[in-house]
């Protein structure tokens, strides 16, 4: 599985050489690093959101993009979420990813992810070619300006021997075209883990690093999952995980001081209900105790599973894509974790937002009011305009008056058509000044209207591509990437249909 090492040697100079080009070009050497301690959730670009609306919306200056993948298996060539509508491009998220760089914030591309690593289309499982491996970690690298890349590894690929070590001798490839052109690049590692540290698996891909060369330096551990049949306090097992890897880091590299194997950590935790169940919930006392103790430990990397779960749509229930299982308020976890960016102030002039109600229950065709609120909390009071998105088909939305002076409220009138669809909805209501953004939820009952599916009924035998819509069992669903034969409602959250409710 391993090529000579001076065949290596010699491939990896001429291809960084080869490189030096298009690292050392243009805007790439504008890149500006990643803070010291910073605070980046997942965000789903499944889903068809924005991520620099999201971005604003809850504060988080910082995302993770999940996730890059190959459409099939046995390609080199990746694509966000693996669907070939959306390529390495800046037609693709660029405009976005420029915002929020604007914003002083930026995206860490993430590689990989579950699905990925289940399917064999994780880029380095897929593509057995090393430098065209390393070829596409450098696009995204430059078409999107960004200083850091993650890999995501679990399931399957932690048992691909060959693939981590493809994986790494790219990384490394990397890094040294980096390195000559004198490009700013870090490379994370995503990777499972047990209350008390990484499993073996997971370990071997960092001892493979090493013997490759490549460096690593953040090593992020998905605190969650554990799936041992135990009921656990997630703030301290967080704790004692990141105990754990310290001490495995701190005998991989022997030569690094204290406080550089904690500025080696990341945590990624899953918010509310994960995916075992109620038994591994991550409260909001929790991500409290986890901030004050990655602060106090100097970590580098703070996240969670992922921004669009960051509200209590669906309180006691399972987990999801797009609720944390819990009940909370919108962006709660976030404005807990936001403050970890190192360099972050708070805005001098801010306000809150709320609406009363927060939900309430209409007749297609008839509509729904509540109160908008907003109030100064800091500073002087500013002009904040009102929108509303997450709106579905036949409802509109209207704001009386459509901006306040923070202290003052507004109307909001929701009014829906004979057509609009039977179904529960949550409503963002969004306010936006010159310092900040902040949002509210209102939860809209539909009754009384359409339920017919307008989607076509699924076929085992048709071929989908993200985004394209299909009806079964009663239910829309929504491709999140290319799929063959999966039926919908039969492979979990993680699977590549996304439920939109009923039809």
């Amino acid at each position: 599985m391993r090529p000579l090492r001076a065949i290596l040697a010699a491939v990896t100079t001429a291809v960084a050489a080869a490189g030096l080009t298009t690292l050392g070009a243009g805007s790439a050497q504008a890149a500006t690093p990643l803070p010291n301690r910073v605070f980046a959730p997942y965000f789903e670009a499944w889903t068809g959101e924005s991520p620099a609306a999201l971005s604003a919306q809850s504060g988080a200056k910082h995302l993770t993009m999940a996730f890059l993948q190959t459409a099939t298996k046995g390609s080199c060539t990746p694509y966000w979420n693996g669907d070939t509508g959306m390529p390495i491009s800046a037609a693709v998220f660029g405009a976005d990813i420029k915002t929020i760089q604007g914003r002083g914030g930026d995206v860490i591309p993430s590689f990989g992810g579950y699905t990925a690593d289940t399917t064999g289309t994780e880029i380095a499982d897929s593509c057995t070619d090393v430098n065209q491996i390393a070829d596409a970690y450098e696009k995204v690298l430059t078409t999107y300006d960004v200083t850091r890349l993650d890999m995501d590894i679990e399931v399957d690929s932690l048992d691909n021997a060959a693939g981590i070590d493809r994986r790494n001798k790219a990384i490394k490839v990397l890094q040294d075209r980096a390195a000559a052109s004198g490009r700013k690049l870090e490379i994370s590692y995503t990777l499972p883990t047990t209350p008390n540290g990484l499993a073996a698996s997971g370990l071997a891909v960092l001892k493979n690093a090493v013997t490759n060369g490549a460096r690593v330096d953040v090593v992020n551990m998905m605190t969650f999952d554990y799936y041992d049949n135990a009921v656990h306090d997630m703030a301290k097992d967080t704790q004692t995980a990141g105990q754990g890897l310290y001490n495995q880091l701190a005998k991989l590299y022997p030569t690094k001081t204290p406080a550089q194997l904690w500025g080696m950590v990341g945590i990624t935790e899953m918010i509310g209900v994960d995916d075992f169940g109620p038994a591994e919930t991550f409260t909001l006392a929790n991500a409290r105790t986890v901030y004050d103790w990655a602060v106090s430990k100097g970590i580098n990397t703070l996240s969670f599973w992922a921004l669009q779960r960051d509200n209590g749509g669906c309180p006691g229930g399972a987990a999801a894509d797009n609720c944390s299982g819990i009940a909370q308020n919108t962006w709660d976890f976030s404005r807990i974790f936001a403050p970890f960016t190192s360099g972050a102030t708070a805005p001098t002039d801010d306000f809150s937002v709320a609406a009363a109600p927060a939900s309430g229950t209409v007749t297609a065709g008839s509509a729904a009011t509540a109160t908008v609120s907003t109030a100064v909390t800091a500073g002087s009071a500013q002009t904040v305009s009102l929108s509303a998105s997450g709106l579905p088909a036949g409802v509109t939305a209207s704001f009386a008056p459509a901006s306040v002076t923070a202290g003052g409220s507004s109307t909001l009138t929701l009014s829906t058509t004979a057509a609009a669809v039977s179904g529960t909805y949550q409503i963002a209501v969004t306010a936006s000044g010159p310092s900040a953004v902040h949002t509210a939820t209102y939860t809209l009952t539909i009754t009384g209207g359409t339920t017919q599916c307008t989607a076509a009924p699924w076929s085992r035998t048709a071929t989908y591509t993200g985004g394209q819509q299909v009806s079964h069992q009663g239910h829309t669903w929504k491709a999140k990437w290319w799929t063959l034969g999966e039926e919908p409602g039969t492979t979990g959250q993680w699977g590549v249909w996304q439920d939109l409710g009923a039809c």
